[in-house]
């Protein structure tokens, strides 16, 4: 085999084990999800309340013409700590099976960047549900985390 092609082979390899993610804060750290789930991200706006709705629920808000229902994920992650609340993360609706459209507020978005699969530590989610795994890397860990809506 020629070094052009084993070049070749190696690329799509490492191109097959990595997964874009977007960054983004919570609090005092960070966390990521896998883009393939986000439709778009917006300014967080007005939010109307809902009435006798769960504690992880803020509202919901007019985005383009569709009711969106914003959800806190700091109560669904149980995370602690607070944060200027300036972004939404919308979900693909065809990738969160929750039958409608669906947004995170979180206090910040950093940035998208790929994550190869060796970077990801998913020994220590302990089952969670909620916990890909932990994407080590820069000096820093940030948890991967699952797009849940309840």
């Amino acid at each position: 085999m020629a070094s052009s092609e084993r070049a070749a082979d190696a690329d799509a390899v490492s191109t097959e084990e990595t997964t874009q993610v977007l960054e983004f804060g919570l609090g005092d750290e960070t966390y990521c999800l896998d883009i393939a789930y986000i439709d778009e991200i917006v300014d967080a706006g007005d939010l109307t309340a809902i009435p006798n709705s769960p504690r992880h629920v803020e509202g919901v808000m007019d985005l383009r013409g569709k009711t969106t229902t914003i959800i806190d994920p700091k109560t669904l992650l149980s995370v602690t700590g607070s944060g200027a609340r300036e972004r939404i993360i919308v979900f693909d609706p065809e990738e969160v099976d929750d039958g409608g459209t669906v947004g995170w507020v979180v206090d910040e978005v950093f940035q998208v960047r790929d994550v190869p699969a060796d970077q990801v530590d998913e020994a220590t989610t302990a089952g969670d549900d909620s916990v890909r795994g932990i994407v080590k890397g820069d000096d820093r860990f940030v948890v991967w985390v699952e797009p849940r809506t309840e």
